[in-house]
């Protein structure tokens, strides 16, 4: 019995050629927002090495022509890739999404709470293990003084930085 197309009982898994084709230029254009980011950012991106230096190679082209192909060839090379875990990254760089003002928030929320209240310093350890316990005291006692003699020596961008850094997975 051959089942027709419009039939209830036919289901195919296949994707159409429109759908795939959406994929591809999906994958394309995060290609894109990769060769946008800067040196730090890309190091915490889950990427394979043939896509960094391909990355690499289009943020070196000049010519619209060579960077075009290229961007083809870096959405390439995104099919083997985890798009989940690189999309998620990239959303934390991008200023204009929730999740990263969201996370912006929560490191502002966290330094405003360890400079006020000492003992908050261990429920933060306990969030966040991997702390240079040490390191962040000295931090926050710098932070405290300098606020305390009214001066501005960045010790309250270098804690900001700190916990940036501890708390971006």
């Amino acid at each position: 019995m051959i089942q027709e197309p419009n039939s209830p009982e036919f289901e195919s898994d296949e994707k159409s050629k429109s759908q795939i084709k959406r994929e591809m230029e999906a994958l394309q254009e995060m290609g894109k927002r990769l060769t946008e980011l800067n040196n730090e950012q890309l190091s915490q991106v889950p990427i394979e090495e043939n896509v960094l230096l391909a990355i690499k190679e289009y943020q070196r082209l000049t010519k619209h022509e060579a960077k075009r192909r290229q961007l083809q060839y870096l959405g390439r090379l995104m099919r083997n890739t985890d798009a989940e875990a690189i999309a998620q990254v990239l959303n934390l760089f991008d200023s204009s999404h929730a999740t990263h003002t969201q996370h912006f928030h929560q490191i502002e929320t966290w330094r405003e709470r360890l400079l006020n209240d000492p003992n908050s310093i261990t429920t933060f350890i306990d969030e966040y293990p991997q702390t240079n316990v040490q390191h962040l005291r000295q931090l926050i006692r710098n932070t405290l003084k300098e606020r305390d003699q009214g001066k501005d020596l960045g010790g309250y961008r270098k804690l900001f930085r700190e916990l940036r850094e501890l708390m971006t997975p």
